[in-house]
């Protein structure tokens, strides 16, 4: 396997992350991805089946970014196509965007298949990924470690409701397994138990698997980047997400919404709504959740205030959608200042020095 220069590890990097990468010396980068089919919507299933999985311009823009980091860029797909060509000529680092196909472990394949082939790779392992995706699974591991999540049950079939310890309404139902805010729909908040029954069967048919019902709450709904590795993690940043149409105690950001989103949301750099106090809880509660999970190299926490103005952790997405304009990384990472390709120098900077 080519091994054309290492990272070359340098303490305090520098807070100005608004030029391109300075840490890393040229490697061949594959850029491992699952390729949706633009304007063509599933034959079958709900509207959003392939809503993780990224379009050509975001592979193209990721690529550029890479090149313009000194980086020789090659995309090397998903499934079957990435097995071949990591077998037949493996780069140096795996840049892995790949969502995967079919069960709730799927974004643990391609980082399984790089560990097997011993093919280093950005972002977090197969463990981390994994558990990721499993919302229940996830909010129980980041609770042992201290972090607040709403209160939840999770129901495998409409029977399950009459026997569940529902907290109170409003609440809130997903699917337990999906990203990018798959199933997640305005009707998602309900308010009485016959608009709970029907979200939850609709997350079943859809979506065959478990659905999380978790206790609505009425704050700001936030989304934070954590960068780095270990004690090393810090905050790229939080953003608030305000709602122009609705207040935020009735607010969903769901797919209607991030479909719309130049119309109907906006996005605040924080502190311009939370007070110091609330900030800086924001962003211990995203650090805290990132660690406990295991994230490496780059994540996004979403997180949304409870009634006493607490942050409280929703989901943690180790994957985070990198298209170079509706992203809520990238956007956020822009509103502090980062360029997409310093955002994308980084993620690389920091698996190639985790790596030694």
């Amino acid at each position: 396997m080519r091994r054309r220069g290492w990272y070359s590890a340098q303490q305090g990097h520098s807070a100005d992350a608004s030029r391109a990468s300075e840490y890393s010396l040229p490697v061949q980068i594959g850029i491992a991805f699952d390729a949706r089919a633009e304007d063509s919507p599933p034959a079958a299933g709900p509207c959003d089946r392939y809503e993780e999985y990224d379009s050509a311009a975001t592979v193209d823009a990721i690529a550029a970014a890479l090149a313009t980091n000194g980086h020789t860029p090659r995309l090397v797909g998903g499934g079957r196509r990435l097995l071949e060509a990591l077998l037949a000529d493996p780069p140096d680092l795996v840049f892995n965007l790949a969502e995967g196909f079919g069960s709730r472990s799927r974004e643990a394949h391609v980082p399984a298949v790089c560990e097997m082939l011993g093919i280093p790779f950005t972002h977090s392992d197969p463990l981390t990924l994994a558990l990721a995706l499993d919302k229940p699974l996830a909010k129980r591991v980041a609770q042992s470690h201290g972090v607040r999540t709403p209160p939840f049950v999770v129901v495998e079939a409409i029977e399950d409701l009459d026997c569940a310890s529902l907290p109170p309404f409003p609440l809130f139902v997903k699917p337990a397994a999906e990203g990018s805010s798959m199933g997640v729909r305005r009707t998602s908040r309900v308010l009485d138990r016959r608009a709970l029954e029907v979200e939850v069967a609709r997350c079943l048919r859809d979506y065959c698997e478990p659905v999380l019902v978790e206790a609505f709450l009425p704050g700001c709904e936030v989304t934070a980047g954590v960068v780095g590795n270990g004690p090393r993690a810090r905050m790229l940043g939080a953003m608030e997400i305000v709602p122009k149409q609705v207040a935020m105690a009735q607010f969903v950001y769901g797919l209607e919404t991030k479909r719309n989103y130049l119309e109907e949301v906006e996005y605040h750099l924080a502190p311009s709504g939370l007070s110091p106090a609330q900030l800086a809880d924001v962003e211990a509660t995203a650090l805290d959740a990132y660690r406990a999970l295991g994230c490496r190299d780059v994540a996004r926490v979403d997180l949304r205030l409870d009634g006493d103005g607490r942050a409280n952790l929703l989901e943690i997405n180790p994957l985070p959608g990198l298209s170079p304009l509706t992203g809520d990384l990238v956007i956020l990472a822009r509103a502090a200042g980062w360029s997409y390709e310093a955002l994308i120098g980084r993620i690389v900077d920091e698996a190639l020095e985790r790596l030694g």
